[in-house]
């Protein structure tokens, strides 16, 4: 958290004390400034002057003005400047929460600051966009540079991607080459990541599509499918279940899991209870199926060979597939001792 020379609650009673009673009660209200931090819409104060709303912001921006051309607000630049160096070690652009957050948890002096930043000429906002979240800025031409790059790593990246923070802080530095060495920092570069709406970092530090199941998961299958990819080998599914509760503190029960499990396309039974993903090249069915697709793919085989391919797909005993290869219905053995399909 930032540590600030002023007192924002001070510096903002100085600033609005300069505006006519009804101004005053229009920003006071429309920033939060008072006892209750809630801001009000233009409708609600409209309500209780009776003018429209149209009628509010006309005062409000009157407000805004009337304290810009004051002495009031020229005596206290240093607290804009002040304010503007935050911004600027923040990474010359910010995400808004992440800005008021840094300065201060309490909301009320947040609204004091969000005043501050409409008030100061050297802070412009961009509302949010489907691509970005609000935002403040004090240099323009960074923040172009990082919105165009935001934009090209986006681009690159599927639905089903999931990136690690290095990869993706270096992903995202290689289209920061004109930036200043200032800003090639790593907690900038994540600061400058989360002004992004399109991409978005899961609970285990890894990023990708921002509605991906990947990145924002939604159920004990998508948890699951982050777990054992973390895990990196096939987990039985009473591991797996412990392993969402652990890492992401969400309640799952065995019986739940394993019935997610199954139902799952993403995973594959490959041993008794053991799961395994589908992406790593384990092929779904039974031993007998999965011995079937292997001669499918390779031709003729000998027992030793096949027994080889099948240990890679399943956790079995290898006399499961000895007896498997025993169906002379779909197997047949020539005379080298290789097997093929009848």
């Amino acid at each position: 958290m930032a540590n600030i020379t002023f007192k924002p609650k001070q510096v903002v009673r100085r600033l609005t004390s300069v505006l006519p009673e009804r101004p005053r009660f229009v920003i006071v209200n429309r920033f939060g400034l008072g006892d209750d931090p809630t801001r009000m819409t233009l409708e609600s104060i409209g309500e209780t002057y009776g003018i429209t709303r149209e009628r509010v912001r006309q005062i409000e921006n009157f407000g805004l003005n009337a304290i810009r051309k004051s002495e009031a607000y020229k005596k206290e630049q240093a607290v804009f400047d002040e304010l503007q160096q935050i911004v600027t070690r923040l990474g010359g652009i910010v995400h808004e929460d992440e800005l008021l957050s840094h300065i201060s948890s309490d909301p009320k002096i947040q609204n004091d600051i969000y005043l501050l930043l409409v008030l100061g000429e050297e802070f412009t906002k961009e509302k949010e966009t489907h691509e970005f979240k609000h935002r403040w800025m004090v240099d323009q031409e960074i923040a172009e540079i990082v919105h165009e790059s935001l934009r090209n790593v986006t681009k690159k990246l599927t639905k089903d991607d999931i990136i690690s923070e290095s990869e993706m802080i270096a992903e995202f530095l290689n289209h920061l080459k004109d930036i200043s060495d200032q800003y090639k920092n790593e907690e900038i570069v994540k600061r400058w990541l989360s002004l992004s709406k399109v991409i978005g970092r899961n609970p285990l530090g890894e990023w990708g599509i921002a509605e991906s199941s990947n990145i924002n998961a939604r159920g004990v299958r998508d948890y699951a499918f982050l777990v054992i990819r973390r895990h990196g080998s096939p987990m039985h599914f009473t591991e797996v279940a412990s392993s969402i509760e652990k890492v992401f503190g969400k309640k799952a029960h065995v019986a739940t899991c394993h019935n997610e499990l199954i139902k799952d396309g993403r995973f594959v039974l490959v041993g008794r209870g053991l799961y395994a993903l589908k992406e790593w090249g384990y092929e779904t069915g039974v031993v007998k199926e999965v011995i079937k697709n292997i001669i499918k793919k390779n031709g003729p085989l000998t027992k030793e060979e096949i027994v080889a391919h099948v240990l890679k797909e399943r956790y079995v005993k290898e006399n499961t597939i000895s007896v498997n290869l025993q169906d002379t219905a779909i197997f047949k053995k020539d005379a080298e001792g290789r097997y093929s399909l009848v």
